[in-house]
Order: structure tokens, then sequence, then C-alpha cells
């Protein structure tokens, strides 16, 4: 048999080994999520410049936040990746970048694409996990 001292020290390690793995593991899915937060901004930006090829604007932020808008007028954009992967059945954006929700603002501030008044450029924002990482940013080729 084993001693209660030896049972312990058993645990003991188990114990440390078990945390090392949750904390890597931890890590790897903020890593995956950046990586799509990355990749949905890229996606939205591609699609929001075939918008500007066809129309001669970008959409305002209203258009940008109105419920089903995207997906009807940017036909190639998969409804995914208009929401954060944290917070998934948020489907628009924020004025200003938050956790958890990508933001959408445009160049005039609060423009409306009534004449005179067109959105000329456009920037995408969505904030990275871990707190001390940079903002995840895509900017229109207007920029």
């Amino acid at each position: 048999g084993f001693t209660i001292v030896e049972l312990l020290i058993v645990i003991v390690v188990i114990g440390i080994l078990a945390a090392l793995v949750i904390t890597t593991f931890t890590g790897i899915q903020q890593k995956g999520r950046d990586t799509e937060r990355t990749t949905d901004l890229k996606a939205t930006a591609s699609q929001l410049e075939a918008y500007w090829a066809e129309k001669g604007n970008y959409p305002s932020f209203a258009n940008m936040t109105t419920a089903g808008w995207a997906t009807g007028n940017l036909k190639g954009l998969d409804q995914n990746a208009l929401a954060d992967p944290k917070s998934p059945t948020n489907f628009t954006y924020a004025a200003s970048p938050g956790a958890n929700v990508y933001s959408y603002q445009t160049v005039p501030s609060g423009c409306d694409n009534s004449t005179g008044n067109e959105c000329t450029s456009f920037t995408l924002t969505a904030m990275a996990e871990g707190g001390s990482k940079a903002p995840i940013v895509q900017k229109s080729l207007n920029n």
C-alpha cells in the first residue's frame, strides 16, 4: 500500500499539471477568437469595398446597425461575420469599440449618404482578448 503522504504528493502533482493544462487551453481559445475577429473584419471590409464600388459610398452607421441590412445588402457576407465570437447572437455594430462587440465608424462621422453628406471611409474595430493587446482594426481603402 501507499502512505497518506505519498497519496497527497501524487494528488498535488496532478493538481499542478491540471492547472497548467487549463491555463494553456484558455490562452489557445483566446488566440483562436482573436484570429476569428481578424477574419470577420477583413471579410466585412471586403464586402464594404464591393458596396463602395457599386454605390459610390460606404454604408452609414444607421445602415450597419439596422437588423438585417448588412445581410441583405452585403450579399457575399456570412451573417456570423457580423458578431463577435464571444457574443455570437449580437449581429450589429456599436459606435465605439467595446468588449465582445464590433464597432463601425464612418468618415465623416454621422454621414447619412444624402447629397453632400456621403460616407467616404470607414473603420472597423474589435477588441482583442487579454486586456493588454491592441485592438484589431480594419480601415477602408479610402482611409
